[in-house]
């Protein structure tokens, strides 16, 4: 079978916190790229990324593309936390991939971070403490 592609958003990036999730499942990096500009993202308790496709208001996001075998993407989506969830992800260039989005419920009353653009871009700047 085919390696599923996967776009991922936040902690499941190189270098980050749950990378070790992808690669314990044999997931290979692709490339990095942005979504199309239909995107919002927030951020869930400074932990990790929350990002919804919307009509109105969205913009690019960072992601990393990756390469899943079909048996590890399972395994994946349960290492998630809670709220997290696997659905079609519309990259920049037109392509539809899988990707790690957020259920609504998750991003209410968090603070929305789309206008940096991704995960990492947020986290410089709060390393920083510049907002």
């Amino acid at each position: 079978m085919q390696p599923i592609r996967l776009a991922v958003n936040g902690t499941l990036m190189r270098g980050l916190e749950l990378n070790s999730n992808l690669l314990g499942v044999g997931a290979t990096f692709v490339c990095e790229t942005q979504t199309a500009p239909t995107y919002r993202l927030w951020s869930i308790g400074d932990r990790h990324p929350a990002m919804l496709r919307v009509r109105v208001g969205g913009r690019a996001i960072a992601v990393e593309v990756w390469a899943v075998p079909p048996a590890g993407l399972a395994q994946i989506l349960q290492q998630e936390p809670p709220g997290l969830c696997i659905g079609k992800v519309q990259l920049a260039s037109g392509k539809e991939v899988l990707g790690v989005l957020g259920e609504p419920w998750l991003c209410e009353g968090q603070p929305e971070i789309t206008i940096w653009g991704g995960w990492r871009a947020y986290l410089a700047q709060q390393s920083t403490g510049r907002s």
